[in-house]
């Protein structure tokens, strides 16, 4: 058994995998409408609710950012695999690859932006990255409960099963010669992007089907691997028409 928190955490829990939900703790002097349309999904999903008080929230999750809601759920997060999450998908697939980012704020931080812009997926390979430990999740702020996180034994085969399935994949290099902003790409892309000042492995590299660079006009050489993500994915998700 273990505690989320937060409006986001909770709700992307009752929407994915609400059996995992042993009970709800609200605090009882919350009323608002936000509150309200919680506790209406968790009774129509028959999940127990407890008003406790809010000094209880507080020395059950010290330090956290609770906003007056909590949850006990069982096991751990759920494991997706790369063929059921693409056999599900009713549109292009949207995805972002990760490789050998093993900071877990930076993975949680990658989380929430592949959240924000719409990603159906995460994937990054077993023995080069980060899980979804405390910090990581903590950091997400609900997108480890949203976004499937697929851990791959080989990356490179991975990028090349996406191939096969005709999702055009493309890396993020700073030394490659064609810009994002200029270049052009599929409905169906998979967003490869490495560690800060490590970038992408060689044989990761060789396996995408185009390299594109965010342009810099500063004196840094490279991004935190959470703002190239942002770049990247809301751009794409610009093109698809998403504002």
């Amino acid at each position: 058994m273990r505690l989320i928190y937060g409006f986001h955490a909770l709700t992307a829990k009752l929407r994915h995998d609400p059996e995992a939900i042993r009970e709800i703790l609200v605090d009882a002097a919350r009323h608002d409408g936000r509150i309200k349309r919680l506790l209406h999904h968790a009774t129509f999903q028959n999940i127990r609710v407890t008003p406790v008080e809010g000094k209880r929230l507080d020395a059950m999750l010290p330090g956290a950012r609770h906003q007056g809601v909590a949850a006990r759920v069982t096991g751990g997060y759920k494991v997706f695999h790369l063929a059921d999450v693409l056999d599900a998908l009713e549109e292009p697939p949207f995805l972002l690859v990760l490789d050998g980012v093993t900071d877990p704020r930076n993975l949680g931080a990658c989380l929430r932006v592949a959240d924000g812009a719409g990603a159906h997926a995460v994937i990054a390979p077993k023995d080069r990255a980060a899980g979804l430990g405390e910090i990581a999740v903590k950091t997400a702020c609900g997108a480890a409960e949203s976004v499937p996180y697929v851990m791959v034994t080989n990356l490179a085969r991975a990028l090349r099963e996406l191939k096969e399935r005709e999702i055009h994949v493309i890396g993020m290099a700073g030394e490659a010669q064609e810009s994002l902003y200029a270049a052009h790409w599929p409905a169906a892309t998979a967003w490869v992007l490495g560690a800060e000042g490590e970038g992408l492995r060689r044989l990761t590299r060789e396996t995408c089907d185009q390299l594109l660079r965010i342009p810099l006009a500063g004196s840094v050489e490279s991004l935190n691997v959470s703002v190239a993500v942002g770049i990247c994915l809301f751009e794409a998700r610009r093109r698809m028409g998403g504002g």
